[in-house]
């Protein structure tokens, strides 16, 4: 399998040329933290099928244990480093996160209390009034686009 991503600037990208391993959610506080989100999405890789295509990570030893990766221009959460062998990437980062559906979810006596409740919240579109409308359409992201390809705000 091939696969590739990096981050929201594309200071750092990197391209995965073989099997991807387990896909998880770490609900662990330390995860929570490092991707400021609610749980962490990563995928696990050989270390010897990860090539950095441009710039590298910046780290940040999170424990004892465990290096995270981040780039130095964006912030954007990058790696769980915990073998020298197999690391984990974040989800979020590859160019196309869809074919990596999670098997597993791991730390869930941290799991925030209210997280299953989340699919039950009120939903509203990208643009839905007329003034998010127009601010949308003034949006221009400096974002690197996923395969050089995307344009904001998506298109319906």
């Amino acid at each position: 399998m091939k696969a590739s991503g990096g981050c929201q600037c594309g200071a750092v990208r990197f391209h995965i040329d073989g099997q991807l391993g387990r896909a998880s959610i770490c609900h662990c506080r330390m995860c929570q933290k490092a991707t400021g989100g609610f749980y962490a999405p990563l995928v696990s890789v050989k270390v010897a099928d990860l090539t950095w295509t441009r710039g590298e990570p910046a780290r940040f030893a999170s424990s004892n244990k465990v290096s995270r990766g981040f780039c130095r221009e964006c912030g954007t959460p990058l790696t769980f480093e915990w073998s020298a062998e197999q690391i984990d990437l974040s989800i979020g980062a590859f160019d196309d996160p869809a074919r990596l559906k999670p098997v597993v979810q791991l730390s869930s006596e941290h799991r925030l209390p209210w997280i299953d409740e989340i699919p039950d919240l009120p939903v509203r579109p990208l643009g839905e009034t007329p003034q998010a409308k127009t601010w949308y359409a003034g949006v221009r992201s400096n974002q690197h686009p996923d395969h050089d390809t995307q344009v904001w705000p998506p298109k319906a």
